[in-house]
């Protein structure tokens, strides 16, 4: 993230210079950093932020109506001088006065104090508001001793508001003063970040150990702990900023999960969610809520969640609108959410009794999708890993997802028909697992269950009709021919065996045993071909030598469902014929429709 520039020195000019390049409709470059480009109201009130650069969106990006009126942009991590702050609230002055607002820094106070003095020496009546959210640098009985990180937004975008209102400096002194003592923070990092020019980072996180209580200036927190999972991480920062709420706490808050510089938007989610559930469970009510990258550090691994417990005033100035090149809250008039009673449950049901032959394969269809999640389960790494030779490596957490999915759903739906059972096993395979994969075996799940219906009896033309509608879903959607290295260069091999088989008047478990064995075989081949489909292909050489993935998890999940299919039958106290074969025959066929 650090390593584009000409000299780290002119590092931090040089990246403001671009951004208000990127930004003319918004800001305007001044001495010591950015003012708005727009025309400010005669008499408002300038709120002035700011603080070392390398935090973006923070502060320069937070320039714009109904948020702040300039930034003063120091060196890397490094607060701005007092004649930059002086220089920058001076061109945002408007005649109502200034009120300036940045991180509780040793620093930052200092440097911000010697312009306000100055200012207020030459008639600009200038105030102060510092924000102090994070709860790990002091206790709770030292709250002005803390220092601020993310709860930067909440203060600047509250305070802003008001301004952009018209109200005058002693309200919007008074409201970023009440913001700020009801804004709580708490940050983590997994590793740390690069200056410009450096070699290493700051600090390093160990291996599986997370940082508690970090800064964004680059410091390390101020105790390791092992690495959480989501749901353990969410309910440390939730706890711990629960139990420094503010005295007059409400139960409405606005929740922020902010990112540090890598933790992906996705991550940031899931966390976001997880985060969501909690506070609803302590009786507490979301409010306009933020997720993604807000006060970051560079390229620091690590996260932060920021707590804001509103009142009436606090919420209509956080809801109010802004307009400023990284942070946006629109006017617009919105619909109400529609009433939970409106909201037709998507779900379908069967519209006919299923027959007793239909209801036990469906049961046996549940039993064999639970053999395939084991299989996937056990292979998941070894198929990420080969995936990641010549791709992006997630096909094994993808099937892991899409069967673990598809097997939950498929038990839910047990005890009706086998079409209804692969349906809906297709169903959620594909929401689940998303991609090319999810999508090519959640259709042909869907396919194969939709072949099989609900009849009174199965035979190995049921098991063979549903194998083909398994196969068509798989190559008409995804278009790969023989020799592609695809998914089909062992499907196709699997489906021609079985047909054989059974046109020779093999029983259809037999006719899967050797089928599946050819699936196998015919995926380790796949290390001969060139990929010319999918995110492979451009990587082809490295291809080479290494079997497909998808291939490989078809043979895995074949061979497994004819192991189970096998050893049900072997083990089976009741002498079996080939007759009675059919309905459990025709389910391994399912089993293998809904999973190949």
């Amino acid at each position: 993230m650090t390593q584009i520039f000409d000299n780290p020195a002119d590092f931090a000019d040089e990246a403001l210079d671009g951004f208000v390049a990127a930004n003319r409709g918004y800001v305007a470059r001044v001495d010591g950093g950015v003012v708005r480009s727009t025309e400010v109201p005669s008499g408002q009130v300038a709120l002035v932020v700011g603080g070392g650069s390398g935090h973006y969106p923070a502060f320069a990006g937070l320039v714009g109506p109904g948020l702040a009126t300039g930034s003063a942009c120091g060196n890397m991590f490094a607060s701005p001088a007092a004649g930059q702050v002086y220089r920058v609230a001076k061109a945002a002055n408007a005649g109502g006065g200034v009120l300036l607002s940045y991180g509780n820094y040793a620093g930052d106070v200092l440097h911000f104090g010697q312009a306000q003095l100055r200012l207020n020496a030459e008639g600009i009546e200038t105030r102060t508001v510092t924000v102090t959210d994070d709860i790990a640098s002091a206790p709770i009985e030292q709250l002005g001793k803390r220092r601020g990180i993310a709860g930067d937004l909440t203060v600047f975008k509250i305070a802003g508001a008001a301004a952009e209102a018209g109200l005058d400096l002693d309200d919007v002194e008074r409201l970023a003063i009440k913001t700020n003592y009801r804004t709580r923070s708490l940050g983590v990092a997994f590793d740390g970040c690069t200056l410009p020019g450096a070699k290493d980072p700051l600090f390093h996180v160990p291996a599986g150990q997370m940082s508690l209580g970090l800064g964004i200036h680059g410091e390390p927190g101020i105790s390791e702990h092992p690495m959480p999972t989501a749901s353990e991480l969410a309910d440390l920062l939730v706890t711990k900023l629960l139990a420094d709420k503010p005295e007059d706490a409400g139960d409405r808050v606005v929740a922020i999960v902010n990112g540090l510089g890598t933790v992906k938007y996705d991550e940031l989610f899931l966390l976001f969610g997880k985060i969501e559930k909690l506070l609803s469970a302590e009786g507490l009510t979301v409010v306009e809520p933020e997720c993604g990258e807000l006060v970051t550090s560079l390229d620091m691994s690590g996260l932060s969640l920021t707590l804001l417990w509103l009142d009436e005033e606090l919420e209509q100035y956080w809801a109010a609108p802004a307009d400023t090149p990284a942070f946006r809250k629109g006017s617009m008039s919105l619909r109400a959410p529609r009433a939970e009673a409106a909201i037709v449950d998507a779900d379908t049901t069967d519209v006919e009794q299923p027959t007793p032959a239909a209801a036990e394969l469906g049961r046996q269809a549940v039993a064999i999708l639970a053999q395939m999640r084991d299989v996937v389960v056990e292979h998941e790494e070894e198929l990420g890993k080969l995936d990641a030779i010549a791709g992006d490596g997630d096909h094994g957490i993808g099937m892991r997802r899409g069967v673990d999915a598809a097997a939950a759903a498929s038990e839910a739906a047990a005890g009706s028909t086998v079409a209804r059972v692969l349906t809906t096993a297709g169903e959620a395979w594909s929401e689940r697992a998303g991609g090319t994969s999810g999508a090519l075996w959640g259709s042909a799940v869907i396919a194969a269950g939709l072949s099989l219906g609900n009849r009174e009896r199965y035979t190995s033309e049921d098991a063979a009709a549903a194998v083909q509608a398994f196969v068509r879903a798989i190559t008409e959607l995804g278009k790969a021919d023989p020799g592609d290295k695809t998914m089909v260069d062992a499907l196709l091999p699997f489906r021609d065996t079985f047909l054989t088989e059974l046109d020779g008047g093999t029983p259809v478990d037999r006719a899967l045993a050797v089928a599946a064995a050819a699936a196998e075989s015919a995926a380790a081949k796949t290390a001969e071909l060139r990929p010319l489909k999918g995110r492979a292909r451009p990587l082809a050489e490295k291809s080479i030598g290494h079997p497909d993935p998808g291939a490989v998890s078809f043979g895995l999940i074949a061979a497994r469902i004819s192991q189970f299919i096998t050893s049900r039958l072997v083990t089976d106290s009741q002498l079996v014929t080939d007759s009675q074969l059919a309905p459990a025959s025709s389910a391994a066929a399912a089993g293998n429709g809904a999973q190949a």
